[in-house]
């Protein structure tokens, strides 16, 4: 009989606390530096973080290593929750968010690299404050599970369930044989792009805080900004240039950028999804783009300006960065439903974006064109086929499955914000945008806009929202099922 191994859950959870205090220093040494008086808050919330998780890790200090499915899909799926109760210290005991709900929601958004904001002056917070918005999403991104399999010796045989909780999608692979060594590889990797585009961002008009902030939540295709105008601020091609490369690449597969970082190519030029990738970027872009010629008056010496603003809005949605140049809702209702679709889409399985994944939509798509054909040709066989192999049954289910709750999600969610009083505009953007973890929504929670005028009700529904999207659905929700505690 196999039970449920609670002390080793502990026991990982305290570990994993005590990681995001040293994570929290590091925005304690910022707040020193600049003199803050903040510095204390933070000195408090690190011996509070700290001294939780050590009391965990003694707790679990005896822990038999035994551990399975159940264990990892739980840690996976609470640390999330964890995490952000005890990340919202720094701004709850330091009053710049009083309110408990809005510090909460501004934490999962870090952590699940939302975006989404209740702060209507994101300036008015010191500097300490938005760097941990940055290292919330930075950490966020790569998946705090990765860091724990870096780290954490005394998983044994339960780090493969813990890296397919993490990093889901129709099907996992390994870059090494060993699962640690393949963790290693993609935290090398997210280490290496974030340096690589701060310095990119430091040589252009940045300045150095500010570019190491961006840097953070760029890579994690998190969105938060240092600046209330978002990249706007600076108006300038150089920059956003660079974050629109970058926010691809925090799009993009991690096993195809292993592959390019060790100069092979082919595995880049055979994948189906990146493949689709590139043109669905471009197709929107396309589209965004001579739809703002058509319908808005615009003088010739503009043109570029037009086609970066297409360029950077359609990659910084469908990567789930959020981060803006131009207020899409002012584009009109026709560029809405683009900028929501991009958000359901979202990019490749694998890397730190959100929403449905790529590759899911790819095989939704030749399955029902499959099934057109099966119409005409009943005796036909049709199989669905990614990178020139068959995708099985069972994981053709999995898809039809994902897209079906995907939606019901969406539906449900939506439904709950109207009955709290939400319009269905709003509603129906917010929800679209936090279950794929993009970030702006519409109307009052656009890009222009905030979420600070929700209803309670309403941003704890967008909480769950947000974890259930960075989970994928299936890794938080299945813990509610009775089956998976049964002995």
């Amino acid at each position: 009989m196999v039970t449920f191994n609670k002390l080793l859950v502990i026991k990982t959870l305290g570990f994993l606390l005590f990681i995001e205090s040293i994570y929290m220093s590091f925005a304690g040494i910022v707040a020193w530096i600049y003199k803050e008086p903040i510095w204390q808050t933070f000195l408090l919330s690190i011996g509070i973080t700290a001294g939780t998780g050590l009391v965990f890790f003694l707790i679990g200090k005896k822990a038999s290593e035994e551990a399975g499915r159940r264990e990892s899909f739980f840690i996976v799926a609470t640390i999330w929750i964890i995490f952000s109760f005890f990340g919202l210290l720094p701004f709850y005991l330091s009053n710049y968010i009083p309110d408990f709900t809005n510090a909460y929601f501004e934490v999962i958004s870090g952590f699940t690299t939302t975006g989404a904001s209740v702060l209507d002056n994101i300036e008015f917070l010191p500097k300490s404050l938005l760097f941990w918005r940055s290292i919330l999403q930075w950490l966020g991104g790569i998946g705090i599970i990765v860091v724990t399999l870096v780290l954490l010796p005394f998983f044994g045989g339960s780090g493969m369930h813990l890296y397919r909780a993490e990093v889901p999608g129709i099907t996992y692979e390994k870059i090494r044989p060993r699962i640690k060594e393949t963790a290693q590889q993609l935290w090398l990797i997210y280490l290496g792009l974030t340096f690589i585009l701060f310095l990119l961002l430091w040589l252009g008009p940045m300045e150095f805080f500010d570019a190491v902030c961006h840097s953070l939540t760029t890579v994690s295709t998190g969105g938060f900004s240092t600046k209330q105008e978002s990249i706007l601020f600076w108006d300038s091609a150089y920059i956003e240039y660079i974050l629109i490369a970058f926010m691809f690449l925090g799009g993009t597969n991690f096993i195809i950028i292993y592959h390019a970082f060790h100069m092979d190519f082919k595995r880049m030029k055979q994948d189906d999804e990146f493949k689709w990738y590139i043109w669905t970027i471009g197709g929107f872009t396309f589209v965004v783009f001579m739809g703002l010629l058509i319908s808005q008056p615009i003088e010739s010496g503009n043109i570029e300006n037009t086609f970066r603003d297409s360029f950077f809005q359609v990659t910084s949605i469908i990567t789930s960065s959020g981060f803006s140049t131009s207020d899409y809702i002012s584009w009109g209702p026709f560029f809405w439903i683009l900028m929501l679709m991009l958000m359901v889409s979202g990019a490749c399985a694998g890397s730190t974006s959100g929403g449905m994944k790529i590759v899911r939509s790819g095989t939704l798509v030749k399955n029902i064109l499959n099934e057109f054909n099966r119409q005409i040709h009943p005796r036909a066989i049709l199989p669905v086929r990614i990178n020139k192999i068959v995708i099985p049954q069972d994981v053709m289910e999995n898809v039809m499955i994902f897209a079906l709750v995907y939606v019901g999600v969406l539906v449900i969610s939506t439904l709950l914000l109207t009955i709290s009083g939400v319009g269905f505009e709003e509603s129906i953007g917010s929800v679209i945008s936090c279950v794929g973890n993009t970030g702006p929504g519409l109307g009052q929670t656009g890009p222009s806009g905030s979420y600070a005028s929700l209803p309670v009700f309403a941003k704890w529904v967008l909480c769950f929202d947000m974890i259930v999207g960075r989970l994928e659905l299936f890794t938080l929700l299945i813990i509610f099922l009775p089956g998976f505690w049964k002995k």
